[in-house]
């Protein structure tokens, strides 16, 4: 198998649709579901945990190094994002009040955005990380449909569980705490929260596994490529190393 430090075709779209997916979910967080019960979900729901699905992919067929890179091109484009919404929200309307609804979908309250993407950050280079190291510790093993599942499986749950210790506490509750003097939500409210967008996301993950499975098996012929992340740093910010 050859490991280039080049960016390929394969690499590039499958981080375009990182990059979307990231951006949808922002887009959709603004609109919660009913799904059973008493659970309910945002929107995001939908597409999100896509994300974590393809930092898996990249993890596996490219490693932890490609995958910090289009991990921070995810962060970036969610910040543009954000950015631009606040601008176009900022500029006055052509009738006063006309641009209300544009206003509930692209205004970003600060403490919700700096909250979303801390919690984007950690949660994605937890994912890749523990992606990285399991499948160092499993080479040569092989049943790679079994070892690969519970990567795949223990990765999200690490991510996905860090994403939302992050981000509910902070959004919902300390941030709203500091700046109004009290919570947007109960604590268990906020807990209920937190449980429920961990266990979906993660059986999101286990429904899909064997198309994903499927994915990162052709990718890999594809690409001719199956990296190993022998002797690399896990430094967050070492974008430069590919």
């Amino acid at each position: 198998m050859k490991q280039t430090r080049t960016v390929s075709v394969s690499f590039m779209l499958i981080g375009i649709v990182f990059c979307i997916c990231l951006v949808a979910a922002n887009l959709l967080e603004t609109k919660v579901f009913h799904l059973w019960g008493p659970i309910s979900l945002t929107c995001g729901f939908i597409v999100f945990p896509i994300s974590y699905i393809l930092n898996d992919v990249i993890a596996e067929v490219w490693g932890f190094r490609k995958a910090r890179l289009i991990i921070w091109m995810g962060f970036l484009m969610n910040f543009f994002i954000v950015a631009l919404g606040g601008i176009a929200c900022a500029l006055p309307p052509i009738e006063p009040g006309s641009d209300e609804a544009f206003k509930q979908v692209f205004t970003f309250a600060p403490q919700v955005a700096v909250a979303s993407l801390l919690a984007f950050i950690v949660g994605s280079f937890l994912n890749a990380w523990v992606m990285s190291k399991m499948k160092m510790a499993d080479r040569n093993k092989g049943h790679y449909n079994y070892y690969f599942s519970l990567r795949a499986i223990i990765s999200t749950l690490a991510g996905e569980g860090a994403d939302s210790i992050i981000f509910f506490p902070l959004a919902f509750y300390l941030f709203p705490l500091l700046i109004n003097g009290e919570p947007m939500v109960p604590l268990e409210v906020m807990l209920n929260l937190m449980i429920t967008q961990v266990i979906a996301k993660t059986l999101y993950e286990i429904i899909v596994l064997p198309v994903t499975i499927q994915i990162v098996k052709r990718v890999k012929k594809v690409e001719d490529t199956d990296v190993y992340d022998d002797n690399i740093s896990y430094n967050a910010f070492a974008i430069k190393e590919i």
